[in-house]
């Protein structure tokens, strides 16, 4: 691991830029999304102090994409190298969370992990928390430890700049006339500002606390009729699942095309009604209630069974996008109480 000091981003970037396709996140009202990062057109880039509202999946696990076509194969070399800047913890670990699923053995998806490969990871410290964040609860902070190239922490006077990878040493390495030493009062600030973000998300969700963990409220909370009350709000507007960094689900449906027959992969959710549609018509979920426990239930039960970590990151993403009134932090915290009335 190496750290070093830079007082201003633009010289860090462009230096990427020339080397690798470059993502950043751009300010548009009060949210930000990604944008290919191109110097010529940019001036000095802000740092964002929250995740973008569109998650990191899409440079992973697009929207569209063909699967699969006939008679050639797909050429994955057609897969460039690629950067994103600003990634926060939450992102990270929803990579990870991503990793799980389609690296999984037999399951393996060529796509993804060449995408994986090609992509150098750019992590920022999280220096003012968006109202709906709650990674606090789960296992997350406003800082990353790990699963960066490089990250970035803003200070006074500039940025401190952390190795996390040997792509992220070398970077250093190779632009070393651009970074300076990095003192231990500035070392001593990153750290303030890391715990002054910790004591906001703390502060800002004491409403929500729980009583448990996550994953025991919502597996004792099954036949709880909370799903179906908060259900009544929803428009089915999918918003939830689809800027969520965890979800995964897509569905499969063949194209013709001139020169080929195409096998086209598109992302899915759970909370639309047809999801869980059988063959003959059959569907085990008609009730939105049913639709919002089974989501529920995938996030802090299913997938915790079977991989070993929660598939929410708190990111809060869900909450921002939701045209309904469905609020996860709400959920849970009705479902907490639900159950301490139950135990008293």
């Amino acid at each position: 691991m190496q750290t070093v000091f830079i007082s201003q981003l633009k010289p860090f970037l462009d230096a990427l830029a020339s080397q690798i396709e470059l993502y950043i996140p751009k300010k548009i009202e009060a949210h930000f999304v990604f944008s290919k990062y191109n110097p010529e057109n940019s001036s000095e880039v802000e740092l964002n102090n929250i995740r973008a509202c569109t998650p990191v999946k899409e440079f992973l696990f697009p929207l569209r994409e063909l699967a699969a076509i006939f008679p050639e194969p797909l050429d994955l070399k057609d897969i460039k190298p690629f950067a994103i800047f600003g990634l926060k913890d939450c992102d990270l670990r929803s990579i990870e969370i991503l990793d799980k699923v389609f690296k999984e053995d037999e399951f393996e998806d060529p796509f993804y992990i060449k995408r994986r490969e090609k992509m150098f990871i750019i992590s920022s410290d999280c220096f003012d928390p968006a109202q709906s964040c709650i990674c606090n609860f789960l296992s997350g902070k406003p800082f990353s430890e790990g699963g960066y190239d490089l990250n970035v922490s803003k200070v006074s006077g500039g940025f401190v700049v952390e190795s996390g990878s040997e792509k992220g040493k070398q970077f250093i390495n190779d632009n070393s006339e651009m970074f300076a030493k990095v003192s231990e009062d500035v070392l001593a600030q990153r750290q303030a500002n890391r715990e002054q973000a910790q004591k906001q998300l703390d502060k800002q969700n004491t409403e929500y606390k729980l009583d448990a963990p996550v994953h025991e409220i919502v597996q004792q909370s099954y036949e709880s009729d909370v799903y179906d009350q908060e259900a009544a709000t929803c428009v089915e507007c999918q918003a939830c699942t689809r800027v969520c960094p965890t979800c995964h689900c897509f569905y499969l449906y063949d194209t013709k095309q001139k020169e080929y027959f195409g096998k086209m992969k598109m992302w899915d959710s759970c909370m639309r009604l047809s999801y869980a549609m059988v063959a003959g018509g059959e569907n085990p979920r008609k009730v939105l209630g049913d639709r919002l426990r089974h989501r529920f239930m995938h996030k802090f039960s299913y997938f915790l069974e079977r991989y070993g970590i929660d598939m929410c990151v708190g990111c809060g993403r869900c909450v921002d996008a939701e045209a309904g009134q469905v609020d996860l932090r709400k959920v849970l915290k009705k479902l907490n109480d639900e159950l301490n009335v139950k135990v008293k």
